[in-house]
This record gives structure tokens, sequence and C-alpha cells, in this order.
């Protein structure tokens, strides 16, 4: 837990918590004007002359910074320290070949352990844990924030990676840990090859899993194959990783945000604040990062904030999608996770499945659902599958079932939910 003059930060009285974040404001805005480039020219022409200009409640005046921002400055475009100053650069995937690439001090790293060993510990995580981490090790922030975090509470880590799904299997025999960490949808793959291996994981009890968006239907799912409780951790590699928010035991679903890290907001789709636990776009401010500190950050990612409260960390809910990944048809705006919600409520089906937006004639888009099923009454299936995504989003969708091991799995990164189909070969066979 952060401390200040001796005050947990999360036990301060919500005026004492706001005075720390716009204390850390003043000097976030102060770092950005005296590192120069577009934020310092951005705030300049907002009349802005140092951080005693700029207060929490001023912030839905000034503009926000986009992922596109950071491309159109690769690599190192909003860098805001000396190049000595960095210790090592995460990225993720960006697009024609260019990652988003983002500078980490060693100040970055060290929030970056506090806030990751603050989300492992409302996991239960404690010096006596083992943490097998499936997450990718690399530019990928996912393997090295939960390490960071986890050795920071003392836990002993098996830095496994992802992939080497039978090795993995094995490990989890032999080590016995009691933490998972990987995505999801690794965690299924994860539990379904132990469940055909006849292994079964008894020294698991939690499971902290991020880096794309699952349902409630997905939690029970994991839950079931792995018999641990399963919980969602958000972060991304522009803000710090892994440890931005992490639900607990004790958040009733909701995620618990580092705010004294990272201030959060929620926008509508034309940059407007909405109410808090309506849903919206989530945008936040770095208040201590010194590599690239950034000042309202659109994730892209869909979510809604709780209403702040004494002694708890402001939350959020799991994220709902992904403004990039929003599919609109016909008129009706659809999150690929609104399907997975209906599928993986239905125990016929299997948890992998496919949504493709269909515009091969541009003028009569479908929606169309692959998915792969044990039972034998196909026919039926596909009737209630319809049926219950026609009452859930207000459309008609194709619903195919598919052989099994049809939908593509990965043992490495994200499972790929979405595909966008203008033309070509059917992403899986029997979709054509």
């Amino acid at each position: 837990m952060t401390v200040v003059d001796g005050v947990g930060a999360r036990d301060m009285g919500l005026e004492q918590r706001r005075e720390l974040q716009e204390q850390r404001l003043c000097g976030l805005v102060d770092r950005l004007l005296a590192a120069g480039g577009i934020q310092a020219r951005w705030l300049r022409d907002c009349g802005v002359r140092g951080g005693r200009d700029v207060r929490l409640g001023d912030l839905h005046r000034l503009p926000t910074v986009g992922k596109r921002d950071l491309w159109e400055h690769y690599p190192y475009g909003l860098r805001a320290v000396e190049a000595d100053d960095v210790v090592c650069v995460h990225g993720s995937s960006g697009t024609g070949g260019r990652p988003t690439l983002v500078p980490y001090t060693a100040h970055d790293l060290d929030v970056w352990a506090e806030v990751a060993a603050r989300a492992l510990a409302g996991a239960g995580v404690t010096r006596q844990s083992v943490v097998h981490n499936a997450y990718g090790y690399g530019l990928f922030t996912g393997g090295l924030g939960v390490h960071h975090g986890a050795t920071r509470l003392g836990a002993a880590v098996v830095p496994v990676s992802g992939g080497m799904t039978e090795r993995q299997v094995r490990l989890i025999q032999d080590l016995r840990p009691d933490v998972l960490t990987c995505t999801p949808s690794f965690a299924l793959h994860l539990g379904e090859a132990m469940s055909a291996a006849g292994v079964v994981p008894t020294s698991l009890r939690v499971g902290v899993f991020g880096a794309e968006p699952w349902t409630h239907e997905m939690r029970v799912q994991v839950e079931n194959l792995l018999g641990i409780r399963a919980l969602d951790i958000y972060g991304l590699t522009e803000i710090i990783g892994p440890g931005v928010a992490c639900e607990s035991f004790e958040s009733d679903g909701m995620l618990d945000i580092a705010e004294d890290h990272f201030y959060p907001e929620c926008l509508d789709s034309d940059g407007n604040p909405v109410p808090d636990g309506t849903p919206g776009e989530l945008v936040f401010t770095t208040l201590t990062k010194t590599g690239m500190p950034l000042l309202r950050y659109r994730t892209g990612d869909v979510a809604a904030l709780s209403t702040p409260v004494s002694g708890q960390w402001r939350r959020m809910t799991k994220v709902l999608g992904r403004t990039d990944d929003m599919v609109v048809i016909r008129g009706v705006n659809v999150f690929p996770t609104e399907v997975e919600a209906v599928l993986l409520a239905d125990g016929r089906v299997s948890p992998h499945y496919l949504v493709v937006e269909d515009r091969r004639q541009p003028a009569r888009p479908e929606l169309r659902v692959a998915v792969e099923t044990a039972t034998a009454d196909v026919p039926r299936l596909i009737d209630d599958l319809r049926g219950a995504l026609r009452e859930r989003l207000g459309l008609t969708c194709d619903v195919r079932v598919v052989a099994a091991g049809a939908v593509p799995r990965v043992e490495v990164g994200k499972t790929q939910r979405l595909v966008r189909w203008v033309s070509g070969e059917a992403p899986v066979a029997g979709l054509e």
C-alpha cells in the first residue's frame, strides 16, 4: 500500500486523497511543461503555464492523448526524460509493423512493482505463495509486471511465460503453485490440457487473469475447469502494465484502481464525461510516471466507474469491450463480450467461439457466430442460440456449429474473438 506521511493512501478520507492527487497532478504538469513536446504545447495552448494552473476539476477541459499520437511520434516522441534515465522499454502491437513503445525509468519500475504487488496481495498472494506466471515475457508487459509485483511481495515465481503447454502442465504438477497468472483464454486452454492428461490441479486456489476482455460466463467456465477462484487484473503498456486495477476477494466483482498513481475518467464518444455507473471510454492520467507521463490518455477500453468512497479505492467494472472492437450491424452496436455472455451461459457450448463481422455484401452486413459443441442435437442448439442472441442484441445472428478444434487456439498472446470479413476465404471452415 502506498504510504504518504505515514498514512495509507487507501485509508485517507476523500478530501485528503483528492489533495494527494492534486499535488501529484501539479507535479505531472510541471514535468510535461519542462520536457517540451506535444503535450507541453497543448497545455500552453490552453493557457497552462505551470502545475498550479490545473486542478482535477479542470481536466475535462484539456486535450486527450491517444495511441495515434504515440505512433505519429514513434519511437520516443513523448519521452519526458533524458535517454540515460531510461532503464527499459516495453511495447504493444501497432499498425504497419510499428509497435507502441513506452520508455520506463527506475522510478516507473518501482511504481509498477508497488501497484502490481498491491493487486496480487488483494488476490491473497503472500511470501508463502508460488506464482505460476504464464503471461508472456518480453516487450509485452504482462509477464514482467506480474513478476515485479510477486517478487516485491516475496513470493516465489515460476517464470514459464506462454506456450509449451505440456511443460506447463508438468510444472504445475511438480511445483504445486497456488496462484496461476495468464490470459483467461490461455487458462481455458491449460485447463483443457490438464483435463485431457488426467491431471487435477489441486494446489491451485486462485487465478489472476487479464490482457483481454472476458465475461462472468467465462469466469464460471475457468473456475469450474480449474477448481479455483478467478480474478480480473487490468493494465496497459502506455499506463504501466498489469496493476492499474485489479479485482480482489472483497471488491464485489469490481476492480480496485490504483488511483493514487493513475487518475481515472470515463468519457462518451464525443469526449464528454459520463456519470458514475455509466459505461464509457476509460481515460487515465499517470500522476507519478516519469519516463513517458501521459495526461488524459484514451485507452479505447469501455467500462464504468464507481462513485468514490472513503476508505476504498475507486473501482471500475470489468472491461466491457473496446471502442475499436465494437461492431455496428444494421444500426445495432455490439461488443464481442455481449455475444460471449450468451454463448457461455449455455452449457452445451464450448468456451471456444469466433464472432465474424461479415461485410462481403456491404448493403447487408451480417454477424456470424461459430461455436463448438459436444451435443448431438445441433439444430436445437442453433435455434436456442439464435433466439438468445436476438433477445440480448436485438438482431438475428447467423449461428454455425463447427468441428471441434476448428476455432483457432493460441498458446501465446491473446485469443482472437472477432474477425472482420470483407472478402476471401472463411476464417473457420464451416462459415462459408
